[in-house]
């Protein structure tokens, strides 16, 4: 069994990690956190089938565009906007979305999850406000 930290870990220096390889790892890492809150949530609220289904793919997508940000944050942002050091991503040659697709794929790549995430909200509406909020909230955030 793959554990995600130890092939993110392994990953640092190699030349030959995958776009794959790396959403893998971040599906099972940050997205899987975020997909368990919000299916959670939705199951505690009476969520059916189909709606689980939505709040699963709304989760993955800002999950892996939360990532992609931090990917690019880490390269754009000093440390003292950040909180945390800057560059350290580049000091181990870890694999990053900016390193493996550019700095600007990267941005439209975070985009499209955030759009595609959103489109999973539709059919709620209004009610699903705090949930679009927090996509907004992933691609503004500056740190």
């Amino acid at each position: 069994r793959r554990v995600p930290q130890v092939v993110d870990i392994q990953s640092e220096g190699k030349k030959d990690v995958t776009i794959e390889t790396l959403q893998w790892i971040h599906e099972h890492k940050t997205a899987a956190l975020l997909e368990f809150c919000v299916v959670g949530g939705g199951i505690l609220g009476g969520a059916n089938e189909e709606q689980i289904q939505r709040l699963s793919k709304f989760a993955m997508n800002i999950g892996l565009s939360f990532q992609i940000i931090d990917d690019i944050l880490d390269v754009t942002q000093d440390s003292a906007t950040l909180g945390k050091t800057a560059g350290k991503d580049l000091l181990v040659d870890k694999a990053t979305y900016p390193k493996l697709m550019g700095l600007e794929k990267s941005k439209e790549r975070a985009e499209a999850l955030i759009a595609e995430a959103k489109d999973q909200l539709k059919p709620w509406g209004d009610k699903a406000a705090p949930l679009m909020a927090l996509a907004d909230f992933i691609t503004a955030r500056k740190n």
